[in-house]
C-alpha cells in the first residue's frame, strides 16, 4: 500500500455518499413529498441518536441531508459522546455512511470529533483501502495532538482497536505521519509498539524515518530493523541511507555499504549512483563523481536528467566551467534533453567566474529551446548585476519579471549585500539604502534578514545612530528586528565604550522582553570587563539569574577574562569553579583565559597545573593556548621547554603565528640573546610566516640595545630593499640609538626617510631625540634637529623650552 504523500493539495473527505442503506428506502420517498422543515424537540441524547439513525436508514445520508432533515436542532443537540456512539453504529450499519457523516460534521458544522471517533473512521478507510483519506484523518489528528502524544494514541488504539480488522494499517499510518510531521520521537515510540504487538510497519514509514534521522546514528537501527522484519526495500531505501552516511561525513562507509549492496548486482539502481555523485559533488570531490558516472555507462544504465545536472552542478561549483558545457552538450547527444535547472546552473557557474556575457548566450539557447527564464534565472541574474555594483541593472532586470508576471524576490539583494559587506565594500551597502523604497514599488519587500545585513554594515562603519534609526523604521513598516540586529548595535556601543548608551539600550530592549535572551547578556557583560567595569558585568551576571536565564560558557569566559585583566585571580579562580556548578564544561577559552592571567602573575607554576588540567579534561589547546604556555616558559627563560612547545604545536597540526613567534624572539632579545632571535626569524620566513612589523621592532629594538649598531643599520637597509613596511616605532627606535652614540648624521637620513614614508613626527618625536643629545653633550646636533623641528612647523612645548633653556644658558 502507497503511502507517500500525493503531489497534488490534499484530497478532503467526500461531504456527502449519495449510497443509502437499503436500495429500497430511497424509494419509499415519492418526489412530490414536502422536505421536513421542523422537529419536535428532542429530550436526551438517547432519543437523539435514535432518531438520526432512524432518518439516516429512512432517506440515506444524500437525502438525509439535502432533504432538510438534519438542521440546527440536531446539530445543536450533538456532542462529543453522541457523535461517538453514532459513528459507532453506524461503523457497523453502514460504514460509508459513518464516514460521510463524519466529514459532514466536521467540514460543514465546525464539529471537533474525540480521538477515540476518528479512529473509528480511520479503521473505517483502512478497511476500504482509502489510503490517500486515511492519511488525511490521521495526520489530522496527530498533528492536533503535537509531540509527546505518542504515549496516549498507543493505549488508545491498544485497548479500544485490537481486533478490529486493518489495525495494523492505522498503526503504520500513524507512525507514518508522526514522522512526516517530523516528530521522530513519537514515531519511535509507535513503532516500538508495534514491534511488541508483531505489526509490521510498512516501507514507506521505514523510508520516512531514514529521511528524519540520516543526521544521526540512529540510521543504523532503523536499517537492521528493516533487514531483520525481512521488509521490501523500495527503490528510494538505499539512497536514503547511502545519502544519510554521506551526511555524515561518512563517505567511505557509503561506497561500501552501496557496493555490498548493489554494486555486485546486475540491476544497479541509477538512484543510489544519483545520490553518490550529488553527495561527492557536495564535498568537492567531483572526480570521484564523475568515476560513478562512468561506472553507470558501462553498467548499461543510461544517466537521466538528474544525472547530467548533479555533474553540471558539481562541476560549475569547481570553476570546471568548460567541461560543464561539455556535459550539456554531451546530454543532448545521448537524447536527454536540458531543463531549466540545467541552464540556471550554468549561469550561476558563469555569474560566479564574473563571465557576464556568457550569460547572455546561455539565456538565448535557453530561449531556442523553449524554455522561459524563471524566477531562479532571474535571482542568478540579478545576483550578477548586484555583484558588478550595477544596480540600476538589477532593478530593471526585476522590473522586466515583474511585467512577465514573475514574483520579484528580495533574496538576491540580501545575498549580495552579505557578500558586499564580508568584503567591505560598505559604499555599495549604503547605497541600497536610498533604493529601499523603489525596490518596494517594483513589489520588493525589504524583510528582516535585508535589514539585518544593513545593520550590520552600518555597526561595521560606526554609523551606530543609523543602525539604531533603521531599528525605529523597520518597525514602522510592521519588520521586527532580530536577535542579530540588536546584538550588532549592542556590540558596537560596547566596543566603542559607549556602555551608557548600551545599558539604556539594553534596558529598552528588556521593557520590550527582547532582553530575556543570554546572547544580549553575554554582549553586555564583555563590554563592561573589556573596560574595567567588572561590578556591573556581575550584576548583570545576577540579574540574569533573576530572570531564569541560563548563563552559558561564554558569560563566564568574559567574567573570568574580566578579574583577570584586573589582577584578581583568586576571583576569577572562583568563577571558574562556579562553571561546573551549572552543569557547564570549560572550553579553551576558558583555560587559555586564565592561564595568560597566571602568566602575567608569572605564576608560572599556576599556569602549568592549569595547562595539566585542561590535558586531563580531554579539552583540545588551541594556537593561542600554546602561546600563553610559550610566553609563561620563555618569562622564566626555559628556552628548552619553550621551543619543545613550538615543535609539539606542529605535531598537533596547530600552526604558530606571528605573535607565537614574536613572543619568543621578544623573550631571547631580552635575555640578549640576538643570534637566536635572528635564527628564530629565519625560521619563520621558512615555515612561510611572514614576519611582523612587530617583529621587526622586536628585533631593531633587541640590536639598537644589546649589539652592534651596524646589524640593526644592515637589517634596515635590506627590509628598505626587500619594500617590507615598517612602523614609525622601528624608526624611531633607531634614530634614539644614533642620537646616543652622537651619530647625527645617520639619525639624520633614517629621520628623512621616515618623514618620505609619510609618518607624521609629533612634539612627543622631536623632545625624545633633542632630550638624548642634550644630555649626552651633543649640543650642536641638538640645535640641528630643533631647527627641523621649527621648519616642520612644530613649536616647542612648556617642557622642551624649559630644558632647552638650562641647556643653552
Amino acid at each position: 500500500m502507497l503511502y507517500r504523500l500525493r503531489p497534488c493539495r490534499l484530497r478532503r473527505l467526500p461531504l456527502l455518499l449519495s449510497k443509502p442503506f437499503t436500495s429500497t428506502s430511497a424509494a419509499l420517498i415519492s418526489d412530490d413529498t414536502p422536505p421536513v422543515t421542523t422537529e419536535t424537540p428532542i429530550s436526551n441524547p438517547s432519543d437523539t441518536i435514535r432518531d438520526i439513525l432512524h432518518k439516516l436508514r429512512k432517506f440515506g445520508l444524500n437525502q438525509f441531508v439535502t432533504g432538510g432533515y438534519f438542521h440546527g436542532t440536531f446539530a445543536s443537540k450533538l456532542d462529543s459522546d453522541t457523535v461517538d456512539q453514532i459513528i459507532d453504529k453506524l461503523s457497523v450499519e453502514s460504514p460509508e455512511s459513518a464516514v460521510g457523516f463524519y466529514s459532514l460534521l466536521k467540514s460543514d458544522y465546525g464539529f471537533q470529533p474525540s480521538t477515540k471517533c476518528v479512529f473509528v473512521v480511520a479503521h473505517i478507510l483502512a478497511e476500504m483501502r482509502r489510503v490517500w483519506d486515511l492519511q488525511d484523518v490521521i495526520k489530522e489528528i496527530v498533528a492536533q495532538e503535537g509531540s509527546g502524544s505518542a504515549p496516549f494514541l498507543c493505549d488508545l488504539l491498544d485497548n479500544s482497536f485490537r481486533d478490529w480488522n486493518s489495525t495494523f494499517l492505522v498503526w503504520d499510518m500513524v507512525a507514518f505521519c508522526y514522522s512526516r510531521l517530523e516528530m521522530v520521537h513519537d514515531a519511535l515510540v509507535i513503532l516500538a509498539k508495534m514491534k511488541i504487538l508483531n505489526l509490521q510497519p510498512s516501507i514507506y514509514t521505514y523510508n520516512s524515518m531514514l529521511q528524519n534521522l540520516k543526521h544521526t546514528d540512529i540510521i543504523w537501527n532503523i536499517y537492521d530493523e528493516i533487514k531483520s522484519r525481512d521488509i521490501s526495500h523500495s527503490r528510494y531505501t538505499n539512497p536514503i541511507f547511502i545519502d544519510g552516511l554521506c551526511r555524515q561525513s561518512m563517505l567511505h562507509e557509503a561506497v561500501r555499504f552501496w557496493r555490498e549492496t548493489e554494486g555486485k548486482e546486475t540491476g544497479v539502481s541509477i538512484v543510489s549512483l544519483n545520490t553518490l555523485m550529488s553527495s561527492f559533488c557536495r564535498v568537492g570531490l567531483v572526480d570521484v563523481a564523475k568515476s560513478f558516472f562512468s561506472m553507470m555507462l558501462k553498467s548499461g544504465i543510461l544517466p537521466d536528467i538528474y544525472s547530467y545536472n548533479i555533474l553540471i552542478s558539481g562541476l560549475c561549483m569547481a570553476g570546471a566551467i568548460e567541461e560543464a558545457l561539455n556535459f550539456a552538450d554531451d546530454m543532448e547527444k545521448n537524447g536527454v534533453d536540458p531543463d531549466i535547472v540545467t541552464y540556471n546552473t550554468l549561469i550561476q557557474g558563469f555569474n560566479r567566474l564574473g563571465l557576464v556575457g556568457e550569460v547572455e548566450k546561455i539565456i538565448q539557447k535557453m530561449m531556442i529551446k523553449g524554455l522561459k527564464p524563471d524566477n531562479a534565472t532571474y535571482k542568478v541574474l540579478a545576483c550578477g548585476y548586484c555583484q558588478g555594483g550595477n544596480l540600476g541593472e538589477a532593478l530593471n532586470l526585476l522590473h522586466k519579471m515583474t511585467l512577465q508576471g514573475i514574483p520579484p524576490s528580495i533574496i538576491p539583494y540580501t545575498v549580495v549585500l552579505d557578500g558586499l559587506c564580508k568584503m567591505g565594500h560598505f559604499d555599495k551597502v549604503i547605497k541600497l539604502l536610498d533604493v529601499v523604497d523603489e525596490m518596494e514599488d517594483l513589489g520588493l519587500k525589504p524583510d528582516s534578514v535585508f535589514y539585518s545585513v544593513i545593520i550590520q554594515c552600518l555597526c561595521k562603519i560606526g554609523e551606530v545612530d543609523r543602525a539604531i534609526q533603521l531599528c525605529s523604521e523597520m518597525h514602522s513598516r510592521r519588520i521586527f528586528p532580530s536577535l542579530v540586529c540588536h546584538g550588532a548595535i549592542l556590540s558596537k556601543l560596547c566596543n566603542e565604550g559607549m556602555l551608557h548608551e548600551a545599558r539604556m539600550y539594553f534596558d529598552a530592549l528588556s521593557e520590550c522582553y527582547l532582553a530575556f535572551n543570554v546572547v544580549l547578556y553575554n554582549i553586555m557583560i564583555d563590554g563592561c570587563v573589556k573596560f574595567g567595569n567588572n561590578g556591573a558585568a556581575v550584576q548583570l551576571y545576577m540579574q540574569l539569574l533573576e530572570k531564569g536565564i541560563k548563563p552559558t560558557i561564554i558569560t563566564f569566559n568574559s567574567l573570568i577574562h574580566g578579574f583577570c585583566r584586573s589582577g584578581k585571580l583568586g576571583v576569577a579562580r572562583k568563577w571558574f569553579e562556579t562553571i561546573k556548578v551549572h552543569g557547564l564544561v570549560p572550553n579553551a577559552v576558558t583555560y587559555t583565559t586564565l592561564m595568560d592571567g597566571y602568566c602575567k602573575d608569572e605564576n608560572t607554576t599556576a599556569m602549568l597545573e592549569l595547562f595539566q588540567e585542561m590535558m586531563a579534561e580531554n579539552v583540545d589547546p588551541t594556537h593561542i593556548t600554546y602561546t600563553v604556555l610559550i610566553k609563561g616558559l620563555c618569562n622564566e627563560r626555559r628556552w628548552q621547554e619553550s621551543f619543545q612547545v613550538l615543535a609539539n604545536m606542529y605535531s598537533k597540526d596547530l600552526k604558530p603565528d606571528q605573535v607565537t613567534y614574536n613572543t619568543i624572539i621578544q623573550c631571547l632579545c631580552r635575555a640578549k640573546n640576538l643570534k637566536g632571535a635572528l635564527w628564530l626569524h629565519d625560521e619563520m620566513i621558512k615555515e612561510n610566516i611572514q614576519p611582523s612589523s612587530v617583529t621587526y621592532n622586536i628585533l631593531l629594538n633587541g640590536l639598537c640595545l644589546y649589539s652592534d649598531l651596524k646589524v640593526a643599520d644592515n637589517l634596515m637597509r635590506f627590509l628598505q630593499h626587500q619594500q617590507i613596511s615598517l612602523s614609525k616605532v622601528a624608526y624611531m627606535t633607531l634614530i634614539k640609538a644614533h642620537c646616543v652614540k652622537g651619530d647625527t648624521s645617520a639619525a639624520i637620513i633614517i629621520f628623512h626617510c621616515m618623514l618620505h614614508k609619510g609618518y607624521q613626527v609629533s612634539i612627543k618625536d622631536f623632545s625624545a631625540i633633542i632630550n638624548r643629545l642634550c644630555k649626552r653633550g651633543f649640543i650642536t646636533e641638538a640645535k640641528l634637529f630643533l631647527c627641523i623641528m621649527l621648519y616642520e612647523g612644530i613649536s616647542p612645548d612648556k617642557v622642551l623650552f624649559e630644558m632647552l633653556v638650562q641647556t643653552f644658558l
